[in-house]
């Protein structure tokens, strides 16, 4: 999970690559580096840390050259240290590559490589400039020498490569990775993700399976897998670079939390017939999956039971990673709905890819149209919400909710009134969200000191206790536990003791007395009990008051004060909240 950028154009490379690199940090941050090429020579730069310490201790910004390439890391091969971090360069220092994915055959290829290049750090992508290498020893061009190294290489990749004996020009390919091309008026570009664009990028392209891409001063040029050049589309590039900026927040998690009342309403953006034609399309079917990772495994957690308890559609949820091996479970009766904010996830996009093998019907949920998952499914629903930057998703979740409830009800010819009931909440949300961040900040400080944390709910908000465990432990590193509140007596309440927080997710609904039998069960030990509720009871040691809503609905207004228990918890603690460590946002390998 890395992000690269290459540029080639008539200003000064580095600058516009520093910016772009940027707005990837969310995809990697443990390393970053940069490559140009000037005065005949590659001059490389690369370290650890955030792109910023690179640069203060570097001066990346100041690099001299028209043509460079530039990477944020995400380890996957080799510890995190200056000679792992990218670019990785050739024996004779011509060629520089900075690369996305895994080489699952790098031990083979390194090997072989290794009795006549010497290689110097642990990584899977040290192999591509050696091979590029061999190609244009052999009088290749860089782009012919990238074609026929893609050609030896198992795994997925997006790559770039620049070269000594070609400065004006940048050649990469990619397979199973994501890969994107821009034109402005000062040059060419390429990216993991067209988010990093520089707001001179007017138009792009998508780079298809196996292609090879060429970036010069002339513009851009494709060849597919034979070499042969072809013709490409370019799509107008709408991206606001205000969707892209802090707006005055300390932190892209705390602005994304505080959008949600206006990007809830955005998910209600939607076509009417299209709601209709699809909950036909799951009604119709004789099994329909659910397949998701992380957060979004929540979010079609919630949408089974919604689908189970509005339309008495049955449908199961199958964690991505583990999809594979239910797959001969899937025919052409099965409809599996993969659900995705980024469109990249390396195991949604397997279990899709083997889904439609077995000839099911595939349909996706993502925030990112012009993903790899919405271009290979074979329909699509667009959650809507704007660029998600902090690597803990908090408005792609409740959009991903809100989707489900529209599915739900266009099953039983309900869509209106979903809408209609979803625009109120997001209203209630709005007053949640500015009424009690205060509260909670308090809350957050007297508790940040615990090393245990532990979330119970029962039906439909059981899966919202797992999410805000989730969100907890990737944003503060305290450990947390989400559970339906019946089983914390079989087993996890022996882990229950003096001052140990316990968040009760408690609305006043057909859960509520039972609910409050498992946290008299938990106070009874000396938990400290933080309850999530509409209704007040003294059982609570802290009150978050959340509004009232139809019961069904709960899960959109309890989320919210648990994304900003995580968030408070995390600068108590000193962690940045968008960078978490050891996670990335988008997990483009398996």
């Amino acid at each position: 999970m890395c992000g690269i950028v290459g540029y080639v154009g008539k200003e000064e490379a580095a600058p516009l690559i520093y910016g772009s690199l940027g707005k990837l940090e969310y995809r990697g941050y443990d390393s970053a580096g940069m490559a140009c090429i000037a005065n005949g020579s590659i001059v490389c730069k690369k370290d650890i840390g955030l792109l910023e310490e690179v640069d203060r201790r570097n001066h990346l910004v100041d690099m001299p050259g028209k043509t460079g390439i530039g990477h944020v890391r995400w380890a996957t091969h080799g510890s995190v240290n200056q000679t792992n971090a990218h670019p990785h360069r050739d024996c004779k220092n011509k060629i520089a590559v900075v690369h996305n994915g895994i080489i699952e055959n790098y031990k083979e290829l390194r090997a072989a490589l290794s009795l006549r290049h010497k290689l110097v750090s642990e990584t899977d992508t040290e192999v591509i400039p050696h091979l590029i290498e061999e190609e244009m020893e052999k009088g290749e061009s860089l782009e012919t020498a990238v074609l026929h190294a893609t050609q030896q290489l198992k795994g997925s990749y997006a790559f770039l490569a620049i070269s000594t004996e070609a400065p004006g020009k940048i050649a990469g390919a990619r397979k199973d990775s994501p890969l994107v091309v821009g034109l402005g008026e000062d040059g060419s570009y390429a990216t993991s993700d067209s988010y990093a664009f520089p707001a001179q990028v007017r138009q792009y392209a998508f780079i298809d399976e196996g292609e090879v891409i060429v970036l010069d001063q002339g513009g851009i040029s494709f060849l597919d897998s034979s070499g042969t050049p072809r013709q490409k589309e370019f799509l107008p590039l709408k991206i606001s670079s205000d969707a892209v900026d802090k707006a005055g927040y300390d932190h892209y998690m705390l602005k994304e939390i505080s959008e949600q009342p206006e990007t809830l309403r955005c998910s209600l953006i939607q076509d009417k017939n299209y709601f209709t034609e699809l909950a036909m399309d799951i009604l119709r079917a004789k099994q329909v999956v659910i397949t998701a990772c992380g957060t979004s495994r929540f979010a079609a957690l919630v949408g089974r039971y919604l689908f189970s308890k509005v339309s008495k559609k049955f449908c199961d949820v199958i964690m991505s990673s583990e999809f594979h091996y239910f797959a001969d479970s899937v025919d052409a009766a099965t409809l599996v709905i993969a659900v995705s904010q980024s469109g990249e996830t390396a195991d949604v996009m397997e279990g899709v890819k083997r889904a439609k093998e077995k000839g099911a019907t595939t349909l996706s949920i993502v925030n990112r149209p012009d993903s790899l998952l919405a271009r290979i499914s074979d329909k699509v629903i667009h959650i809507n919400c704007g660029p998600e930057i902090s690597v803990a998703a908090t408005k792609s979740f409740t959009n991903q909710l809100a989707v489900f409830y529209l599915l739900a009800y266009s099953m039983v010819n309900k869509y209106d009134w979903a809408v209609e009931r979803l625009r109120d909440i997001s209203y209630n949300m709005f007053y949640s969200i500015n009424g009690h961040g205060h509260q909670i900040k308090n809350i957050a400080e007297i508790l940040a000191d615990r090393k245990d944390f532990y979330y119970i709910a029962r039906g439909i908000n059981y899966a919202i206790a797992s999410e805000g465990a989730l969100k907890l432990k990737e944003v503060s590193y305290i450990h947390a536990e989400g559970m339906p509140a019946g089983e914390l007596k079989h087993g996890t309440l022996a882990l229950i003791e003096k001052g140990v927080p316990v968040v009760a997710i408690c609305p006043n609904d057909y859960t509520f007395d039972e609910m409050l039998n498992n946290i008299a069960e938990a106070k009874a030990r000396g938990g400290v009990i933080i309850g999530v509720s509409d209704r007040f009871d003294p059982i609570y040691d802290h009150w978050i008051k959340i509004n009232q809503v139809e019961e069904i609905f709960y899960p959109l207004v309890t989320v919210v004060p648990l994304q900003q228990l995580a968030y408070y918890l995390a600068r108590c603690c000193q962690h940045n909240p968008d960078k978490p460590r050891n996670l990335a946002k988008s997990v483009t390998v398996k």
